[in-house]
């Protein structure tokens, strides 16, 4: 069955890049272009999987996060930053994110995301 994923990211680049993944996956996409948007989008269309990015006008990607874990506290949500420090992957995971996707994605990422297995971070902790 194929999965409803919304994607939140203010660069239209980042997205068409996994909108091309997700095509392989036969997924359905959903798209955001900041954190407010992403929020009305979740809200309304109860996607599977999010993948959100951190650093987005309007409303970033820590507010979205926690908005919509208070809305569907069971909701599967990956952050999506090239921040790679440990407190910041730390603090999204302690607010309910899944794991963090290094920004930009891998292909490979991408579809440990789809297949919800667990996503390497990047990290060396």
């Amino acid at each position: 069955m194929p999965k409803k994923i919304l994607v939140v990211d203010d660069s239209m680049s980042i997205r068409m890049f996994i909108r091309n993944f997700l095509q392989e996956r036969e997924c359905s996409l959903i798209e955001a272009r900041n954190g407010q948007e992403g929020l009305e989008k979740f809200m309304e269309s109860d996607p599977d999987i999010t993948i959100l990015d951190l650093t987005m006008p309007v409303m970033d990607g820590i507010e979205a996060l926690k908005k919509m874990k208070e809305y569907n506290p069971e909701a599967k949500i990956w952050i999506m930053t090239a921040d790679l420090q440990t407190k910041t992957h730390e603090h999204v995971k302690s607010l309910g994110a899944e794991s963090v996707l290094k920004k930009p994605p891998e292909k490979d990422a991408i579809y440990a995301v789809i297949d919800r297995q667990e996503v390497n971070d990047g990290l060396n902790t």
